[in-house]
């Protein structure tokens, strides 16, 4: 699983230290405060903004996350080996707005030389809109087929 890499950052304020308030499910945040919090917080995983609402990750399960996810990285990573313009990722952060920054399971990004709507940020996030997001929504339905999908465009399928 790819996650960030985060240092434990505190802000300075007079004579002390002040460690930003915790990063929690439900927060209202825009998205330089979302990174701000969530780059002081390296315990947590998988964090998402969607919509300025703050979704903190729980825990995966196999049979409901982990095997669908293992089979859809298999079949997008025959694909792009197939497509040399097309780049596969897994579980990457995207910066869509100010509003929305998701971290799918799933994303397929064409070059942006042959008319691809993303790229890659000085701080190696990718910016724009993918040619594909996959979201395994087992555990996670609940905002992933309501809040993320309308914020994405995502169509959703269902599978069982």
């Amino acid at each position: 699983m790819t996650t960030r890499t985060r240092p434990n950052r505190v802000a300075l304020s007079g004579d002390m230290l002040v460690a930003p308030p915790p990063l929690e499910s439900g927060d209202r945040l825009t998205r330089h405060e979302f990174e701000r919090r969530y780059e002081a917080m390296p315990e947590i995983k998988k964090a998402e903004l969607v919509e300025g609402v703050v979704y903190v990750a729980s825990p995966v399960r196999f049979k409901n996350h982990g095997k669908p996810h293992a089979q859809i990285i298999g079949w997008l990573l025959n694909y792009s080996v197939a497509t040399p313009s097309v780049d596969l990722t897994d579980n990457t952060t995207f910066r869509m707005d100010v509003d929305n920054e998701p971290q799918p399971d799933a994303m397929l990004l064409l070059n942006s030389a042959l008319g691809g709507r993303t790229r890659i940020s000085e701080d190696d996030f990718v910016e724009g809109a993918p040619e594909l997001v996959v979201e395994i929504a087992a555990t996670s339905a609940a905002y992933d087929l309501h809040d993320k999908k309308r914020a994405t465009g995502v169509t959703a399928c269902r599978s069982t």
